[in-house]
């Protein structure tokens, strides 16, 4: 067994210059550009008010240029079971696990109706195009397309996709797929779900028929959504199938990734020109003391066993020596080849940024760090440590253009005479968007950053009650209600739109970085 990933863990506030040294000066060039031709401005909203006046009221998040490259990419993601609703027979879909689930726990709200975005897809295409998304970034529903997981198609399931699809391109918005979202059909399940190495191939059949129907229009295909999460709905109880079993971890994250690999080869056999990727959510492990080996072996460990697995698996090929020993102690099945399978080469890596992980010498995550700020969900805002992360795995990995595709914060909105408050939020997606500008001066290729979420939407198990858009979403009506952080994001993507004279500086002086442009290699 080759020598492991080193850990994880960078301490210091400033960024590790680990990038060769003509990449470097690019990209600090670019920042610095930035900087010198796009002058911060607040950001003043215009909404009207119950009287049909119009309310002003300054912002202190400014909006400016970041240094990213030419094509970087705004938009917004959700997924398929958080806001679509439209779920019974009568719509042709058949059950995914999330039915057994809600049904065994009547006191929690569920998908049934979530956003009805089902019904009202163009509509909120057309919010989308207002707030100025480049991309839009949703998933596809298992069981609405295929109700038993294998056989027989959902034609009124594709149809959906297919209207959504064409109405987003001729709206200028680029539609990103991600075919898996924690709703695996109930059927699939009952055969063992992803305890069932066999679903791995279904998935793989799911994906080609999602891309025979929908690849000549869209280019951006992400296979699995989080497996370190839908790995936790069979280690625990807060989501579906909620099995609350640890000894699963390693079986269920083995087969997620298998099914991701044998799906990224079925994608590149329906076409050379997909863009084909896997989104991770990557929670960083930090010392709690940096001198203290133990806690820096502590740290070291809970990211390799819980993280960095999968970057090992997609990008070497294997997976640590902690994981490896569970395996052995769980009775987890790695057949030979199955790496190899895994490790298919990959066009983007998706990133999903929420927090980090502070650990002690015993391996116990430290919560309520002296001076933290919290989102609702009791998670930690801390942008640095982003930029970190990205750098320390950019100097271990050989990575493609990484595109952060989940990056929000469930925080209190207020609610005033015309519009929603939510400056916190405002100050989280900007704040998070610098961290990356730092990450992108110090090598690491950025492709895209995608707000979490689009709109107020159903929290799993959780219910409605943490809200994450930057949209919201009145229960009683599903009336859409634009917050001013989607003001702020739709004024602050027409200013990195704009072709001024930092966007003809960067052309002329960074040629082959905008040559690099994912968009440019398309044909």
């Amino acid at each position: 067994m080759a020598a492991e990933a080193p850990f994880l863990s960078v301490t210091a506030n400033t960024v590790p210059l680990t990038a060769p040294a003509e990449l470097r000066a690019k990209n600090l060039l670019l920042l610095l550009l930035a900087l010198l031709f796009s002058p911060q401005r607040t950001w003043r909203p215009f909404v009207n008010d119950s009287t049909g006046s119009l309310a002003v009221r300054d912002s202190p998040v400014p909006i400016r240029k970041y240094a990213f490259r030419p094509d970087f990419v705004f938009g917004a993601s959700t997924s398929a079971y958080q806001i679509e609703g439209s779920i019974g027979k009568e719509h042709g879909c058949g059950p995914s696990i999330w039915g057994p689930y809600f049904e065994k726990r009547p006191h929690l709200e569920s998908g049934a109706i979530a956003c009805d975005h089902y019904g009202r897809m163009e509509a909120d295409v057309q919010m989308m195009k207002q707030l100025g998304l480049k991309a839009y970034r949703f998933s596809i529903s298992w069981p609405r397309v295929i109700p038993l997981g294998r056989g027989a198609i959902n034609e009124q399931g594709l149809a959906f996709y297919d209207r959504l699809v064409d109405t987003l391109l001729r709206n200028g918005i680029e539609p990103f797929v991600t075919l898996y979202h924690w709703d695996l059909p109930q059927a699939l399940e009952d055969n063992g779900g992803w305890l069932n190495r066999d679903t791995a191939a279904a998935f793989a059949e799911f994906a080609a028929v999602v891309a025979h129907r929908l690849g000549d229009r869209v280019k951006y295909w992400g296979t699995l959504n989080e497996p370190e999460v839908i790995v936790a709905g069979y280690t625990g109880d807060g989501l579906a199938p909620g099995y609350s079993n640890p000894s699963l971890r390693v079986k269920v994250a083995h087969n997620l990734m298998l099914a991701h690999g044998l799906a990224v080869q079925t994608l590149r056999v329906i076409s050379k020109e997909f863009k084909v990727g896997v989104t991770l959510n990557l929670v960083p492990a930090e010392a709690s003391s940096a001198s203290n080996p133990a806690s820096v072996a502590a740290a070291r460990t809970h990211w390799l066993k819980n993280y960095a697995l999968y970057l090992e698996a997609i990008f070497k090929a294997r997976y640590p020596e902690v994981v490896l020993a569970e395996a052995t102690a769980t009775g987890a099945e790695i057949r030979s080849g199955d790496m190899e399978v895994i490790a298919q080469p990959i066009d983007y890596l998706g990133v999903n940024w929420y927090l980090r992980h502070v650990v002690d010498e015993n391996g116990r995550i430290i919560d309520n760090l002296p001076g933290a700020l919290n989102t609702l969900m009791g998670w930690e805002i801390q942008a640095p440590a982003l930029t970190r992360m990205l750098v320390e795995m950019n100097g271990e990995y050989n990575l493609p253009p990484i595109y952060i595709t989940e990056n929000g914060a469930a925080l209190h909105d207020v609610f005033e005479a015309g519009r929603i408050a939510d400056v916190g939020r405002m100050t989280y997606i900007h704040d998070h968007l610098n961290a990356l500008e730092s990450a992108n001066a110090a090598g690491v290729d950025i492709a895209g950053y995608f707000a979490w979420s689009l709109m107020d939407n159903l929290e799993w198990s959780l219910g409605f009650e943490k809200t994450f858009g930057i949209v919201h979403v009145d229960r009683s009506t599903l009336k859409r209600t634009v917050k001013d952080s989607g003001i702020w994001y739709r004024d602050m993507i027409k200013a990195n739109k704009s072709r001024n004279l930092f966007s003809c500086l960067v052309q002329l002086l960074c040629p082959r970085f905008a040559a690099k442009s994912t968009f440019a290699r398309r044909k």
